[in-house]
């Protein structure tokens, strides 16, 4: 059978069989870790790589079995109280003779009893010894948020010190499983360094797969570790294994099918009737605000002022309760005390609304659970999807929709963005109005008690306003539900998350190293990419992205030129070029004599080809357009300094112009361009942002951070 074969084959039903009674015995015993024994019967049935080894009860077994399988040996002690072997005294390693061995045995066993004098000793295990190779890890963890992850990484003492290990979700594709053999820092040492072996890429790729599947299989192994894994040119076996488990999990998040969900966020996002629980006629209040953003938004839709006295508010009708309303209601905007919440959502579910926005603040955020765990059942009872609470509303602009307190927005367009946050949510609204990047939806989420990212992903993808998603985020509730659905859109549409705190106090103890290495962030880095997501590093990152991604053409190769005026620049935006993932085009001999014939001999061609800052315009635009042409070139940063010769105005709309000439023969390329100079830079940079090309004045990360964006979307789409 070929190795291909060997790795498509399912695993056996008695495999499963083998696994799931050792995973009994170990229930039954109450204990929540396997032993060396069982984690070797464990690998042996899913085809997982292990010394030969076997337990002694004796000190003469542990010689006679050290003499069958060959010396050298390592003795480990078996002891389903003593998870830690090394720190117990409990290994020992290199023993090369029978009478080492015998000795062996004695020396672990009066250690384990100094370390624990009450643990229970199951023997201890002869294994065959392993040497040579690279040392490398491959584990497996439980995340609260996104469950089942397989991992990989240095292995030995280095994976402590130097935490440089990589995640995927379980199941792990072969693509995935080989992804993260280049994941690590030390990708390089895995490919052969000072003359060693390159290891077998295969064999380790194999080994990440049938571990992930294993995990998969049996949800009630929480951690397990293969460490150290020897990887050579041969293969991958995995001198030790520890397998912890745990058969008490969390439940599981109640998820809505995707045209459940679709449905409901429908009627939410584009109602034809909106109530306003305590709409007020008084200035300054919520109330207030919700209702004349309605009517000053331009909302078409019915507006329905609920108010326990008033007659009429604001020129509407006024009802005491949802339930005296005579039509139908999409969707109820809450702007009552947290108190009196509960009372109004049970009469929203009493007539039928699908969507409750739920503005208030003092439930969870302000330590009452109790509160929000009462409106997350009334919401399901009910059948009602909640936004919320605590949230400023949300904006849908194709409906000329204002579900919010704060200012009406009507810069329309097709970014549509998120936030968890109410402060980070009025500097989107700001900004998006300051840079005139027009927005589809503007959504608030705060304590996410039901509605989150994945929801609105899964709104977005078939929303024919939106062409990108762009979420800031503290935390997902269900990070696998959101992966899953983040898998499925960033085909279609660029997904781009900021995710706050970026450090790994959260993550709890764990008893693996894969556990302990499994910090926060970095598996929500790993799965993002996994995933197709682009990750923002900053909040300007999250909007610049959202602004510039969508109007940049999707590049059809790797091949990056840089085009400047300025030599410095072109340093910088060289250096740039690499941090975010691209390549500079090594030039052909060719093109670079074409690109000479419109530069000075003082100028250097090559890439960046630096024209110098002494140039008329025409040099600019012969350069450009020869860059646009040639098919070997697949996208232009242009680096512009300031001068006489060639103003700011008269660079940009001479871009715009080559731009648009190229179009106008079926050629488009991205292009992003770096001002340098006074004031004047800015209104240039202004001209041609809103001709189609990316352009800040003042900066050279910018600009290649939002190519290098698009170009980490369109490689996890599939499109390059």
């Amino acid at each position: 059978m070929s190795n291909v074969a060997m790795r498509e084959a399912p695993v056996s039903g008695s495999a499963k069989d083998t696994v799931r009674e050792v995973l009994d015995r170990v229930r039954a015993d109450g204990r929540n870790a396997l032993t060396a024994p069982e984690g070797k019967l464990v690998c042996d049935a899913y085809g997982i790589p292990v010394p030969q080894e076997g337990v002694a009860k004796s000190a003469d077994e542990a010689r006679q079995l050290a003499e069958q399988m060959g010396l050298p040996v390592v003795l480990k002690i078996v002891s389903p109280d003593i998870l830690h072997k090394t720190e117990a005294g409990g290994v020992l390693v290199g023993l090369k003779t029978a009478d080492e061995v015998a000795k062996g045995y004695d020396t672990i066993l009066a250690n384990a009893k100094n370390y624990k004098a009450d643990a229970k000793i199951d023997g201890v295990q002869v294994q065959q010894m392993l040497t040579g190779g690279q040392e490398v890890i491959v584990g497996a963890v439980t995340d609260g948020s996104f469950g089942k992850l397989v991992a990989f990484g240095l292995g030995g003492v280095l994976v402590e010190v130097l935490k440089d290990v990589t995640f995927r979700l379980a199941p792990a594709t072969r693509e995935d499983a080989l992804s993260m053999l280049d994941g690590i820092q030390a990708a390089e040492m895995l490919k052969g360094v000072r003359g060693s072996e390159p290891v077998n890429r295969d064999a380790l790729a194999d080994l990440i797969e049938k571990v992930s599947r294993l995990v998969s299989d049996f949800p009630e192994i929480s951690e397990m570790d293969l460490n150290p894994v020897f990887a050579t040119a041969k293969g991958a076996i995995a001198a030790d294994v520890r397998i912890v488990v745990d058969f008490d999990p969390a439940p599981q998040r109640h998820r809505p099918s995707q045209d459940e969900i679709v449905t409901a966020m429908n009627r939410i996002m584009k109602p034809k009737a909106v109530a306003v629980i305590g709409a007020s006629a008084e200035d300054g209040k919520i109330g207030n605000s919700v209702m004349k953003n309605l009517i000053n938004g331009g909302y078409p839709g019915e507006i329905y002022p609920i108010h326990p006295k008033a007659e009429e508010i604001l020129g509407y009708k006024a009802y005491k309760s949802v339930k005296d309303v005579p039509g139908e209601i999409d969707v109820a905007v809450f702007a009552i005390p947290a108190k009196f919440v509960a009372q109004a959502l049970t009469e929203c579910g009493e007539k039928q609304i699908p969507g409750a926005v739920l503005i208030p603040s003092g439930f969870a955020e302000t330590g009452n659970e109790e509160g929000q765990r009462e409106i997350q059942e009334i919401g399901r009872k009910y059948n009602i999807r909640l936004m919320g609470p605590n949230i400023y509303g949300f904006y849908y602009t194709p409906a000329n929709l204002c579900a919010t307190f704060c200012t009406a927005y009507d810069v329309k367009g097709s970014a549509a963005l998120s936030s968890q946050s109410g402060g980070i949510g009025m500097a989107i609204i700001g900004f998006s109005r300051s840079a005139k990047m027009g927005v589809s939806a503007i959504v608030g989420l705060g304590n996410k008690s039901d509605l989150d990212e994945d929801d609105l992903l899964t709104f977005f993808e078939q929303d024919e306003n939106t062409k990108v998603i762009a979420q800031h985020c503290e935390d997902l509730k269900d990070g696998r539900a959101f992966a899953e659905v983040a898998r499925r859109v960033s085909k279609k549409k660029p997904v781009v998350v900021l995710k706050a705190g970026r450090t790994s106090a959260g993550a709890k103890a764990a008893s693996s190293h894969t556990g302990a290495l499994a910090g926060n962030d970095k598996i929500y880095e790993d799965v993002f990419k996994q995933v197709g997501v682009i990750r923002a590093r900053s909040l300007r990152q999250l909007l610049e992205f959202a602004r510039g991604v969508p109007i940049l053409p999707t590049p059809k190769g790797e091949n990056v030129v840089i085009i400047t005026g300025a030599g410095g620049s072109g340093v910088l935006l060289s250096d740039a070029v690499v941090d975010n993932g691209m390549s500079l085009m090594a030039m052909p001999d060719d093109l670079d004599a074409a690109f000479r014939k419109f530069i000075p001999p003082f100028g250097a061609a090559g890439n960046p080809v630096d024209i110098t800052g002494g140039e008329p315009p025409t040099t600019y635009q012969n350069t450009v357009r020869l860059g646009l042409e040639d098919e070997r070139i697949h996208s232009l940063i242009l680096g512009y300094w300031h001068t006489i010769i060639t103003p700011p105005m008269v660079f940009a709309k001479l871009m715009v112009e080559v731009k648009e000439e190229m179009k106008a023969k079926g050629i488009e390329k991205p292009m992003v361009a770096s001002l340098a100079g006074d004031i004047e830079v800015e209104e240039a940079a202004e001209y041609l942002y809103q001709n189609g090309i990316p352009a800040y004045a003042y900066s050279t990360e910018l600009p290649v951070e939002v190519l290098g964006a698009k170009y980490k979307w369109a490689r996890g789409a599939g499109l390059l």
